[in-house]
């Protein structure tokens, strides 16, 4: 048996630094040593907010080092530099939901995780996501750092195989956090002409500019819905059209109504960021059904994700270091979800061990 130090929410807006005793590592399992673990937005909501679902684990991005193994795992050994997925599906042809595409939606998805959680100084990861590929190891050229971004991207890349897209097709992301400039790089990489990036944040407006700087044709437009005249802007520079793609990667869902203005006829709107629980819209159906609007919802990401990710990283294609902007250690947890929440000044926060 072995205790380990987790960040716990304590009550709401407050975090506490836990010993969790009584841990011990299966014959199946693995123990890591958490090098590096990334502030979610969902995880800043079970602290702060009203979390839409049953886990109020904190940390779900972590990487580490393998320090060790159960007596029956012969894949992986003590040393290992590894990214490891907290929730992982059965991806069995007997499940319903894994048999069509719906992974995320698993029953044993959701049963899945780490013990006692990612931000912990080390954590189990249960023989069920070791022997079904939620554990991945990273190269040593990639940082802990990078490799927590893994789960992250992920997320991105399941929501981008949501829909087809051509090159030279041109977006708009609402919301340009960590993800949503996730969002706006895959567009950059897959050819998109037009990027659009609308936040109330003028840092993050600043932040991406920084990013892609002077792109000539690439042509990315940071917008701050607050300045005049958003929707005549983004239709100028679309021949009056508007964008072939909407992702709204932000929990409001006021965005999702600037989404159906700001999509084209025949365009698709990807619902990305976390709603909050209970939270619902008034939507004029009548616009979405005329201009034969398509809506998808993208939630989570399998391991087939996390092992695409795991590659746009180690092979450059999508450059992840750019958007860490602070480092926090695990006892400073209270002070690194504050800054988190507040976003002042910040792009994604780490943790690390």
């Amino acid at each position: 048996m072995m205790s380990m130090k987790a960040a716990v929410v304590k009550s709401n807006s407050n975090i506490e630094i836990k010993n969790i005793e009584n841990q011990s590592v299966g014959p199946g399992d693995i123990l890591v040593k958490m090098r590096a673990c990334g502030i979610c937005g969902s995880d800043v909501e079970k602290v702060f907010g009203k979390y839409g679902q049953p886990s109020m684990r904190l940390g779900h991005e972590p990487a580490g080092i393998i320090t060790q193994v159960g007596q029956e795992v012969s894949n992986f050994v003590v040393g290992d530099r590894v990214f490891t997925h907290h929730h992982v599906a059965c991806y069995s042809d007997d499940c319903h939901e894994c048999s069509h595409g719906n992974e995320t939606m698993c029953k044993k998805y959701y049963e899945s995780n780490l013990e006692p959680c990612g931000l912990a100084d080390e954590y189990i990861v249960p023989e069920w996501n070791v022997k079904h590929g939620g554990v991945l190891k990273i190269p040593d050229s990639m940082s802990f750092e990078d490799a927590a971004m893994i789960e992250p991207l992920a997320c991105c890349i399941r929501a981008w195989n949501k829909f087809t897209h051509k090159n030279n097709d041109s977006i708009a992301v609402l919301g340009i956090g960590p993800t949503g400039i996730m969002h706006a790089l895959l567009a950059k990489m897959y050819g998109f002409e037009k990027i659009f990036c609308f936040d109330f944040n003028e840092f993050r407006l600043n932040f991406v500019d920084t990013i892609f700087g002077d792109n000539g044709p690439l042509g990315v437009v940071t917008i701050n819905p607050l300045r005049p005249y958003p929707l005549e802007i983004l239709k100028d520079e679309t021949a009056n059209q508007g964008v072939d793609v909407v992702i709204v990667s932000t929990s409001s869902l006021s965005a999702l109504k600037d989404a159906v203005d700001f999509v084209r006829k025949g365009g698709t709107i990807v619902m990305f960021g976390v709603p909050n629980k209970g939270a619902t819209v008034d939507l004029d159906m009548s616009k979405v059904y005329s201009k034969s609007i398509t809506i998808v919802n993208s939630y989570a990401a399998s391991d087939i994700d996390t092992k695409n990710a795991l590659e746009k990283i180690s092979s450059k294609q999508i450059n992840v270091t750019q958007l860490i902007t602070h480092k926090y250690k695990l006892n400073e947890c209270q002070k690194a979800f504050e800054h988190a929440k507040s976003g002042d000044n910040a792009m994604k926060i780490i943790i690390s061990n």
